[in-house]
């Protein structure tokens, strides 16, 4: 009997035992149930905020971006030239050409403003990781501005004027030093990235910033006016030849002496004018490149293909551009 009693006494805790941990295990399921549901539907919800977040900061990027991703060359011509024109059969006859003979198959879209052909050379240069031209590893650019003002007594350059920003006044060595400085920096700091993506990323989120962009624009117009003092200075002096293109540049009635370069060509650049021929050849010649350009509005003509300067060395890079009309460029993409 006593033993019987303890056997039902025993089986009776086990059972209001088992009732008690029944109940808090389902509680802990319960619980676990709607903390994974919880769970589940905050990662959803994140998930689907970041991916918004993602295409928002891409379609911002992309409208920024001052260079635009790759398009096909006749899907691009196809669309901007439509119709049975004269104008627009030309231009799509002269896109084919460069399909079919030059091998371009995709044409990145450059912003058309009158920054446009500094801003299509500058960006291959620094997608192509090309390094510093060889004078400018000689000599530190950021001295330029202070050489040209208090060695060489151009105080003139206080009219420099910063494309659409028509600024005048003391204050400009400071302003053209600043974007020596940005030039130099990030040139530095992309060409010696040696991966391709990660320096195409570097370049897209460089080419959509417009003030740091505007500052190697103003930086490179610098340059090509303290490339004109120097020839100028050689040609008065006649201590040494100077380029042929010098004595082009000089030749013009708008541009004979630095002054009236700056004056007439320089300060207008970015804000109403672009870079015409002769100040391309100007730019190939100081920034070391061959730049070759596919005129289309010269289709079937001489000057279909055109390089500047038509005097290079072996060693230097070649980049290419593409005009419809010699005002705006794009940057044409070979495959073979």
């Amino acid at each position: 009997h006593e033993v019987w009693s303890w056997k039902t006494a025993s089986k009776e805790s086990l059972c209001l035992m088992w009732q008690k941990v029944k109940v808090q295990l389902m509680l802990s399921m319960s619980f676990l149930t709607a903390l994974f549901w919880y769970c589940r539907r905050l990662y959803s919800f994140l998930a689907q905020l970041l991916k918004r977040w993602s295409n928002y900061l891409q379609r911002q990027l992309i409208r920024n971006l001052s260079v635009l991703p790759e398009v096909d060359l006749l899907g691009y011509s196809a669309r901007e030239w439509k119709g049975e024109t004269k104008q627009a059969k030309q231009m799509r006859e002269a896109y084919e050409e460069l399909f079919r003979s030059c091998h371009v198959k995709y044409l990145r879209q450059v912003r058309r403003d009158n920054y446009s052909v500094i801003r299509a050379v500058l960006f291959q240069i620094f997608s192509q990781g090309i390094p510093f031209p060889s004078w400018m590893k000689e000599r530190d650019i950021l001295k330029l501005p202070e050489k040209l003002l208090y060695s060489q007594g151009c105080n003139w350059i206080q009219q420099y004027s910063f494309g659409p920003e028509r600024y005048t006044g003391p204050n400009a060595f400071g302003k053209l030093r600043k974007c020596m400085e940005a030039l130099k920096t990030n040139w530095a700091e992309i060409s010696a990235t040696r991966d391709h993506e990660e320096r195409g990323s570097m370049c897209n989120t460089l080419f959509s910033d417009e003030s740091k962009e505007y500052k190697l624009y103003e930086a490179i117009k610098f340059i090509m006016l303290y490339e004109v003092v120097e020839a100028y200075e050689q040609i008065k002096s006649r201590d040494e030849p100077v380029h042929n293109l010098f004595s082009l540049l000089f030749a013009r009635d708008s541009s004979s002496d630095p002054l009236s370069f700056m004056m007439n060509h320089l300060n207008s650049i970015g804000d109403s004018i672009c870079l015409d021929q002769v100040d391309l050849f100007l730019l190939g010649y100081l920034l070391e490149v061959k730049i070759r350009v596919y005129r289309l509005h010269r289709f079937n003509t001489e000057e279909f293909q055109v390089k500047y300067p038509d005097e290079y060395r072996r060693e230097w890079n070649e980049i290419s551009l593409l005009t419809e009309d010699d005002c705006y460029y794009h940057i044409p993409l070979f495959r073979t």
